[in-house]
């Protein structure tokens, strides 16, 4: 991922990223993540890679692939629980969209009584738009 945006890690074994490409996969796989996440709907973006290329090389990658597409009028989406299940899979997960701040705002709506709050506030020191997670 040299070229691409840093990530931000949410947990040890979570982190949120702006868009990545199909060639960073590898360098995913290398940093120790075992399941991807992708939250940004194809075609928001001109010149976005699809879903269909990002799971092909996250799969050639060894990655597992989930594609759980999001945006304003959606969001949390249709299975909250499969997300908070993945996020607090043992795997290390790596989940990504436009900026990061979609997938960590899943990530703290997905948690649930005072974890909730306390995922926000951590998210929101780390530089996230939580607005998104109040709803």
């Amino acid at each position: 991922m040299q070229d691409s945006p840093r990530y931000v890690k949410l947990t040890d074994s979570l982190a949120a990223s702006p868009q990545i490409q199909a060639a960073d996969m590898a360098a995913i796989a290398e940093a120790g993540y075992k399941v991807v996440i992708n939250n940004r709907p194809d075609g928001e973006a001109i010149g976005q890679p699809g879903s269909d290329e990002l799971q092909a090389a996250a799969e050639a990658a060894g990655l597992e692939y989930h594609y759980y597409p999001l945006n304003a009028f959606n969001y949390p989406g249709d299975d909250l629980a499969r997300m908070a299940a993945l996020f607090d899979d043992s795997r290390a997960v790596f989940a990504f969209c436009r900026s990061g701040t979609r997938s960590s705002n899943l990530w703290i709506s997905s948690r649930t009584g005072d974890e909730q709050e306390q995922a926000r506030q951590h998210a929101q020191q780390l530089g996230f738009d939580v607005s998104m997670s109040m709803r």
